[in-house]
């Protein structure tokens, strides 16, 4: 199916439960109402509809008339706007204040002329009679300038009322938007029915890093874009209903509060099932939003967790959840901004078992012990291990979207997700779990590595190169903490990881003559400890092989890999034999 024909879909099921506003109606950002008199007068201070405390104030979501679109020019929406086109005041330098009131007034004017319903007429009288300067004599409070304001008749507010909600303003707005309805007849490309071509489609809102004012997927604003004569949305046919529909679906899912969106790396993700019954469609979104985005304990249900758990046992999804398995198909969209339209990073459709059975290769493929603190982290978790200074605005922008394919296609991990992690252990010198747990993902799924080749938990008896050089790296650098304590201004590590793990051969000669150093320090206050060190670094030598070249003049990268993992396991091991001794300390005590 394609991407608007089953963004379509999606929204007819959330139209059936009222989530998604009806044809011509857009959910936007309400600040303030404006109460009126039947003479026009305000009935009152305007009332304040954001929601929050304090400073944290955000505006109301409330289903309006669709807004219209605006590139430069002068566009005034249908009852409801900014307060520099309904008040003529704004915040900033306002150039073009009295043009954006004039036009808001025009409109308005010619639009309810004939109109008898008392408050339209309302509005009209409003109208006729503020000046700018009204807003100032009012005492009418600064923060509402530059919201989106709507109007209210008389008390009608206080049961959600609001004047475009009224019989009669439905029925001027659906005139006047079946009037300006593109007459170009044609075939939709996503229904497949001859009916009237969106010339423009609604902007997309909520896109991270993209215009306030919204983006589009389809738009043709230059000759060099038409073809054959057509202009505009000819080119690709769309009817109006159609262009309303999926645009209407993705802004319900990329509002702020939605559960139907995740944020990874630069694209804004939407996700959404296609299933038998709601209940049904929104466990399996809930339960996606989970393996990538993490548990929230305060959201997720019990049922979730447990969805979850077994997924991450092995269990296949139909063992245990037959209805989430069968006729579920599943969405993932991913959007990037690009100026004023928005650019398709991804998209994947298949159903929820097969995606299911993916994620839990994934949670195989990067499983690590010691695991980190949280055991399943989220995506961006992950991706952040990539990033200059762990920044999401410097996570590479195509790699965020190579990874999340590979894990829910099944397919191999980009080779510059290895890259990346291994220039940023060169550069920053940190080997955390993620990082490692992603050099062994690679290393399984992309180079055919076994469980026993790239080991989950320490591995004495490994005998790959790559992993007994990190070993070999995590020793030296114990002997050196032993011997200087741990508040030295630099660390082997600090001075020597990079090229250790790259160029062994040019700097193991230089770690083994530190390290006799080291030892004699050590020997002299610990002579016991300077013995069991002397076995480890002799264990680990006698595992390597004289005429199989140990100390080579270069690694290849998924040597370098071993080499984290192994410096990974080594030293966390020391960790482990300290909480030991700790221990059985105890135990003799007691």
């Amino acid at each position: 199916m394609s991407i608007l024909a089953a963004l379509s879909k999606a929204y007819d099921r959330l139209a059936e439960d009222h989530k998604v506003p009806p044809f011509g109606y857009s959910s936007e950002k309400i600040g303030f109402l404006i109460s009126l008199n039947e003479d026009g007068t305000p009935a009152g201070s305007p009332i304040d509809l954001r929601l929050g405390t304090g400073k944290k104030l955000a505006p109301r979501m409330l289903d309006v008339p669709q807004p219209s679109k605006r590139t430069s020019g002068i566009a005034p929406n249908f009852l409801w706007d900014k307060t520099s086109y309904v008040l003529g005041v704004t915040a900033g330098d306002g150039k073009r204040l009295a043009d954006e009131h004039s036009a808001f007034v025009k409109r308005h004017n010619d639009a309810l002329a004939a109109t008898d319903d008392p408050g339209l007429r309302a509005l009209l009288a409003f109208l006729r009679d503020w000046t700018p300067d009204t807003f100032a004599a009012l005492g009418w409070p600064e923060e509402m300038k530059d919201q989106n304001v709507i109007f209210a008749f008389g008390r009608d507010y206080l049961k959600d009322q609001y004047l475009h909600d009224r019989a009669a303003a439905r029925a001027v707005w659906a005139d006047l938007a079946s009037s300006g309805t593109q007459q170009t007849q044609a075939v939709c490309l996503v229904s497949g029915k001859t009916a009237p071509i969106a010339r423009l489609h609604p902007a997309i809102k909520g896109v991270w890093g993209g215009q306030s004012s919204g983006v589009s997927i389809v738009s043709y604003n230059k000759d060099a874009f038409e073809s054959y004569g057509h202009e505009q949305g000819d080119n690709a046919p769309v009817s109006e209903a159609a262009a309303f529909a999926y645009t209407a679906v993705l802004n319900r899912f990329l509002e702020s509060d939605s559960r139907n969106r995740l944020q990874i790396g630069d694209a804004s993700t939407v996700f959404w099932a296609d299933a038998s019954d709601a209940p049904t469609a929104e466990l399996a979104e809930n339960a996606f939003l989970a393996m990538l985005g993490g548990i929230d304990e305060d959201k997720q249900a019990g049922e979730v967790r447990a969805i979850l758990d077994k997924i991450r046992q092995g269990l296949p999804v139909h063992d245990f959840a037959p209805h989430l398995s069968e006729g579920v198909r599943f969405y993932v969209l991913g959007l990037a901004p690009n100026a004023a339209r928005v650019s398709i990073r991804y998209w994947f459709e298949d159903d929820f078992g097969h995606l299911a059975e993916n994620y839990r290769r994934y949670v195989e493929d990067i499983r690590i012990a010691p695991p980190p603190r949280d055991p399943y982290p989220p995506l961006w978790r992950y991706l952040q291990e990539t990033a200059v200074l762990g920044k999401r605005e410097n996570v590479p922008p195509n790699l965020a979207g190579e990874l999340l394919r590979a894990i829910l296609t099944g397919t191999r991990y980009p080779l510059t997700l290895l890259s990346n992690i291994l220039m940023r252990l060169r550069s920053d010198k940190s080997v955390t779990a993620l990082r490692v747990a992603l050099l062994r993902a690679v290393l399984i799924r992309n180079y055919g590595y076994t469980d026993k080749e790239a080991p989950v938990a320490f591995d004495p008896d490994n005998t790959n190169k790559g992993y007994l050089l990190g070993r070999l790296f995590a020793v030296y650098e114990h002997v050196q903490s032993a011997a200087l304590g741990r508040n030295v201004n630099a660390t082997i590590k600090d001075k020597y990881y990079g090229a250790a793990s790259a160029q062994p051969r040019k700097v193991f000669a230089i770690l083994e003559s530190g390290s006799a150093n080291h030892l004699s320090k050590v020997g002299k206050a610990r002579p016991g400890a300077r013995v069991n060190l002397e076995k480890e670094i002799g264990a680990i030598m006698g595992l390597m092989s004289p005429g199989n070249d140990p100390f080579p003049p270069s690694l290849s990268a998924e040597q370098q890999a071993l080499f984290g993992l192994g410096y990974y396991h080594q030293r966390n091991q020391f960790f482990v034999a300290k909480d030991h001794d700790s221990s059985a300390q105890k135990e003799t005590a007691v």
